[in-house]
């Protein structure tokens, strides 16, 4: 199976809790964006769109937007919030099926990092205008809240990467792309006369339950569950309880710190 079917089937069967937990783009990398575009973009490309959360997130900004994903679970989700500047495309990022040179933006939210980049970024400069911009927005792990929950959340991951990278049948299941990288990759691409880094972050309402939805929503975490249960659900159980006894019924702010990658073509 190609590593880019591997990684859509990676998201099957919980994009309703990706959904409901998941943080939209906010305003910010949008209008950084359009200022160095210096228009309002005719064209929005959203590449690795998920449930739609980073399109919809420019629907008042350019006046078309189209979401492209290869999951029909994470898709079927994202058509259930229609818009008239919104649409969504199944497939993959080194086949897009748009038209050549159409977006003056094509951003990747929290989904570079599952395409190979090479055939990706050689797409992506094949839709985009001259003078346009790609730009990949990411989060890191976890969100800044409690330093007690941030500890509970960084040694979950940490348990789910062991397990990702040790167990037969679920090690070979997906093929991760350094997010690291990013920013060198977009360089070594040779597609784009200017690039860079811009970090910044965003405050969101949380409580108990999205934090816990938060670790739910990892691809990781969601095939170990399928796969192999047993090695970590004793974990994911006492996660819970430490999530619940340091919130309880609380509702509170959480801090979203992101990189934002950008290229101008």
């Amino acid at each position: 199976m190609e590593d880019k079917v591997k990684n859509a089937e990676r998201f099957k069967g919980f994009a309703n809790i990706y959904d409901g937990a998941r943080p939209s783009v906010p305003n910010y990398p949008i209008e950084k964006i359009i200022s160095y575009l210096k228009k309002k973009p005719a064209c929005v490309v959203d590449i690795g769109c998920g449930t739609g959360l980073s399109t919809q997130a420019w629907k008042n900004n350019a006046d078309l937007v189209i979401g492209i994903e290869p999951s029909p679970d994470m898709i079927s989700v994202a058509r259930k919030k229609p818009l008239a500047n919104v649409k969504f495309i199944q497939a993959f990022s080194d086949q897009t099926t748009l038209e050549s040179h159409m977006a003056d933006v094509v951003i990747c939210s929290q989904s570079f990092h599952w395409m190979e980049p090479k055939a990706t970024l050689k797409e992506i400069n094949r839709i985009l205008k001259s003078g346009g911009i790609f730009a990949t927005i990411d989060y890191d792990w976890p969100p800044i809240s409690s330093w007690e929950a941030e500890k509970a959340y960084s040694d979950l991951i940490n348990k789910e990467r062991l397990i990702e990278n040790s167990t037969d049948g679920i090690s070979d299941s997906f093929s991760r792309y350094d997010k690291s990288k990013h920013l060198e990759n977009i360089q070594r691409s040779g597609y784009f006369r200017y690039s860079r880094e811009i970090l910044f972050s965003n405050k969101e309402k949380c409580n108990a339950d999205r934090f816990i939805n938060l670790m739910l929503s990892h691809g990781g975490l969601q095939t170990i569950l399928k796969k192999a249960p047993n090695l970590i659900e004793d974990e994911l159980e006492e996660f819970r309880k430490t999530i619940k006894g340091i919130f309880a019924n609380e509702e509170f702010e959480i801090d979203f710190c992101y990189r934002m990658r950008i290229g101008i073509k």
